[in-house]
């Protein structure tokens, strides 16, 4: 699918669904990774993730689509337009979009980089996602020397 076909398509389910007009753009953006896809305040275009179609189809695409259009429209409207207001739940449920999009395989991290950490006196282990300077930090229950497991 095109830029301009996903264009046609956005306007179209702006306009059955949601009985107002989308007047701005819709692109694919292949540089998003976590998301389907985000509208964007300033410019009030809307960007979708083309992966989601190559791996869940067209359905999931016209969910993305509905959700980001609930964003738009309700932004535009002075409504509230983020994912914890009311007004956008509701919308939501009335035009049957999803609240979330399903995760593209190989967007997360897999390779399992967590530090471990032991403390040499109380034994207690640590396990975080970024290195520790175990010259400068201790146990935080005997604060006791650190050590990398």
């Amino acid at each position: 699918m095109s830029d301009d076909q996903l264009q046609r398509l956005v306007e179209e389910i702006s306009a059955n669904e949601f009985k107002w007009p989308f007047r701005h753009k819709a692109s694919f953006n292949k540089r998003l990774r976590t998301t389907g896809g985000r509208y964007l305040l300033q410019s009030h275009n809307i960007e979708i993730n083309p992966k989601q179609m190559l791996y869940y189809g067209e359905e999931a695409l016209i969910g993305i689509i509905k959700h980001e259009l609930c964003h738009y429209h309700l932004h535009l409207q002075g409504k509230g337009f983020q994912h914890r207001d009311p007004d956008f739940k509701r919308l939501l449920v009335k035009v049957g979009a999803p609240r979330f999009c399903e995760v593209v395989p190989g967007t997360l991290n897999k390779s399992g980089s967590s530090h471990r950490y032991e403390c040499a006196s109380c034994g207690l282990t640590y396990i975080r996602k970024r290195r520790l300077d175990t010259h400068k930090y201790v146990c935080g229950k005997c604060r006791g020397k650190l050590k990398k497991i």
